[in-house]
């Protein structure tokens, strides 16, 4: 039976777009939920909607293909990146106590950020500081945040202006992180625990933990062949925990979305407003419509929704909210198709409640494709090389730190998407950017992480 909120909190909100009977509905998306899992191989996942006056959460599966254990709705999974919003309403709330100024420069606070004297906290956490996307497992477990962040944020290393462009950063969190504990005196997995979670009624759970105390479920890689999933180990860095190391259910995430949405004592509700205000640089293409600092932003007919989507290894999970009518959905599945299930499962839950549940950044007609003279040329982010050159066929095709390269697609308005050599399938990709003054193409943004160009072109 879907557990039912209480009727004075039920009161407060707005009725959800379903008249379906909680009972028919719960029933319903287990039934979606099973056979979707099934169908995209994915071992376990969890489904959690609040209509804005029932919850119900369905789940189905394993947890960890090697010892067999049940998912169930309190099992905790790898968020990933979904980590970074708790990291962020962190960072607001000892913004509103006084403790910092979102538009203050992040170096008055963190003297290792001194070579970036102009970002600000505001665009550490919108991701418009024009930080690198962040270090590789190796190079992060070799050093400390502090050590690391001297390093790479410098003038030289910066993909554009801050505050002029987007450009999906781990570096901007673990900055994030280190102001947490700057202010508040503690690590930032106590403060995330003592200020965030254990306030929701989450029982905190994080990838370092040796004897975590609630079940938690493994992330999977799934061989594509045979359907074979084997369990995928976790290898974030120390340093990065605030931009990925936490671990949740869906009904957990719940919990944070009403918080989000300000419909918790925990957020105050102008740091829960500030989190979902647009940045006005924050184009994230492929990620989402729009950016706040904290948050994605999903339009949807005249709303727009909130949230975050977070992979670790061989997981996916995934967070909407709508502040307008309270509704939140989420979901956690064990393995790296179930971003797939996820978009499936959103199409489901739009058809069967009348909830238009946003799983990504709109669909745009763009027009038909053109030649894109000039976007030819090798350009960087940090530490990783994208490179634009010419395909077989004569059209450019991309190349990620020399992988295979995939023909792109570009259009006039100098979009581009990025097409799948096995099945023809047209996926989003990103832009190139322009330089007004010389008419150059001197970046491009691919999946949301921006390169700056590196070559004469």
């Amino acid at each position: 039976m879907p557990y039912t909120i209480p009727a004075a909190r039920a009161a407060s909100r707005t009725p959800s777009p379903s008249h379906r009977e909680p009972q028919d509905l719960h029933r319903e998306l287990q039934s979606r939920l099973d056979t979707l899992a099934r169908a995209h191989r994915v071992p376990g996942a969890q489904l959690a909607l609040d209509t804005g006056t029932d919850v119900i959460a369905v789940h189905t599966g394993t947890a960890d293909v090697t010892t067999g254990g049940p998912f169930t709705a309190d099992t905790a999974v790898p968020l990933g990146s979904l980590t970074k919003p708790f990291t962020a309403a962190l960072v607001l709330l000892l913004a509103d106590d006084g403790d910092l100024d979102l538009d203050e420069p992040a170096a008055a606070q963190l003297p290792e950020l001194a070579g970036i004297p102009g970002v600000t906290i505001r665009q550490l956490l919108a991701h418009t500081g024009g930080l690198p996307t962040g270090p590789d497992s190796d190079t992060a477990a070799a050093t400390t945040a502090a050590r690391y962040l001297a390093a790479v944020c410098t003038d030289r290393d910066l993909l554009f202006e801050p505050g002029t462009d987007f450009s999906y950063s781990n570096a901007g969190y673990v900055a994030a992180g280190r102001l947490v504990e700057t202010v508040t005196g503690m690590p930032w997995a106590e403060a995330v625990r003592a200020l965030l979670l254990e306030p929701l009624g989450i029982r905190p759970a994080f990838t370092d933990d040796a004897s975590p105390t609630r079940p938690v479920a493994a992330g999977h890689a799934v061989n594509t062949a045979t359907g074979q999933a084997r369990p995928a180990r976790q290898n974030l860095a120390p340093l990065e925990a605030p931009a990925g190391a936490l671990l949740a259910s869906a009904l957990d995430l719940i919990a944070f979305g009403n918080a989000l949405t300000g419909r918790s004592d925990l957020l105050p509700p102008a740091v829960a407003k500030e989190m979902r205000r647009p940045e006005s640089a924050a184009r994230p293409g492929a990620l989402a419509d729009g950016w706040g600092p904290g948050l994605a932003l999903f339009r949807r007919d005249d709303r727009l929704w909130c949230g975050h989507d977070g992979n670790a290894q061989g997981t996916s999970c995934h967070l909407r909210t709508d502040p307008e009518s309270g509704v939140a959905v989420a979901f956690t599945g064990n393995s790296a198709s179930a971003t797939a299930l996820w978009r499936d499962l959103a199409e489901e839950v739009t058809r069967l409640t009348g909830i238009p549940v946003p799983a990504g950044a709109r669909a745009v007609d763009r027009g038909r494709p053109v030649a894109l003279p000039g976007c030819a040329g090798t350009y960087r982010n940090g530490t990783t090389t994208y490179r634009v050159a010419p395909g077989p066929d004569g059209a450019p095709a991309l190349s990620v730190d020399g992988d295979l390269p995939l023909p792109l697609v570009c259009y006039a308005d100098l979009s581009c998407e990025l097409r799948d050599p096995a099945t023809g399938r047209l996926e989003p990709g990103g832009r190139f950017h322009r330089d007004q003054a010389t008419g150059r193409i001197d970046r491009v943004q691919i999946s949301g992480r921006t390169a700056r160009r590196t070559d004469d072109g």
